[in-house]
């Protein structure tokens, strides 16, 4: 295990590999159809929280941080599509404590394949394709109905922002769990970083302040997973007085976590010890 698990570039006969997983997992968790489509329906709830907790806190006030309900419903939208695809994709890795304290890591790292991507496809979340799919319907409805002024620029970053949240939200999802090579009962600090992440780019960055604001918003980047892009896509001046240029950096905001989530794990993984199971 000389190299942690860590392949320099896809080896003949990988992606059949991956894509055996992938079929693999497919059929195990659609073999009872009923339990799955139950699980597909539950599974929506929680984005459908997040939408129905800004409607009720739109139904006591006309205004959230500045912004009205249409406003916020672009920020919801853009931050439930991020989260809920990087859930589905990524989000499993989460369980990387429990794979370390049980010395399963140690069968994945001796195999010729990547060690993340197998643990990515290692219980993959199918039954969270409805959640995805109702963020990106969110978002959809939001864009249509806030009255954008509709412009080339615009509609690329529409299509773009909602793929910048998902790249950085996984990159939150790998960062925080390699905290487990370090510390196996990192859990609660994996989840209060992911899921207060998704809460707090639910709303407009104006609703907090001081240090937690500058701490998350930018000092941890959240502000450009919904933020700043609905700014840029409304046509908005930022209340916070930031430029204008801020709300189409996204994407660049998103390579930096995802190439600082790179190297955290590549570290990481070099600093696991086996468990020697």
């Amino acid at each position: 295990m000389a190299d942690r698990g860590l392949v320099a570039g896809p080896r003949p006969g990988a992606l059949a590999a991956y894509r055996a997983l992938l079929r693999g997992q497919a059929r195990s968790q659609t073999t009872y159809r009923t339990s799955f489509i139950v699980d597909l329906v539950g599974n929506v709830g929680a984005t459908l929280f997040d939408v129905v907790t800004v409607l009720v806190i739109f139904g006591v006030t006309r205004e959230l941080g500045g912004f009205t309900l249409r406003e916020a419903l672009v920020i919801v939208g853009l931050s439930s599509c991020g989260f809920a695809t990087a859930d589905l994709l990524v989000g499993n890795i989460e369980r990387l404590p429990r794979y370390v304290r049980t010395g399963l890591l140690d069968a994945v790292l001796v195999r010729p394949l990547g060690a993340l991507p197998q643990l990515l496809l290692m219980d993959l979340p199918l039954r969270k394709v409805s959640r995805a799919i109702f963020g990106l319907a969110v978002l959809v409805v939001a864009l249509a109905s806030a009255g954008i002024h509709w412009t080339p620029g615009r509609l690329a970053l529409a299509l773009v922002a909602p793929l910048a949240a998902v790249v950085f939200f996984a990159a939150v999802f790998v960062a925080t769990a390699t905290v487990s090579f370090y510390w196996i009962d990192s859990g609660e600090l994996a989840n209060s970083i992911t899921y207060g992440g998704r809460d707090f780019t639910s709303y407009p960055v104006t609703v907090y302040g001081g240090w937690f604001r500058a701490l998350f918003a930018y000092g941890m980047g959240f502000a450009f997973v919904s933020y700043h892009p609905a700014l840029a896509l409304l046509g908005r001046a930022d209340p916070l007085g930031l430029p204008a240029w801020v709300g189409w950096a996204a994407p660049g905001v998103a390579l930096v976590a995802a190439a600082v989530a790179a190297v955290a794990w590549r570290v990481g993984v070099r600093h696991y010890r086996s468990t020697g199971s």
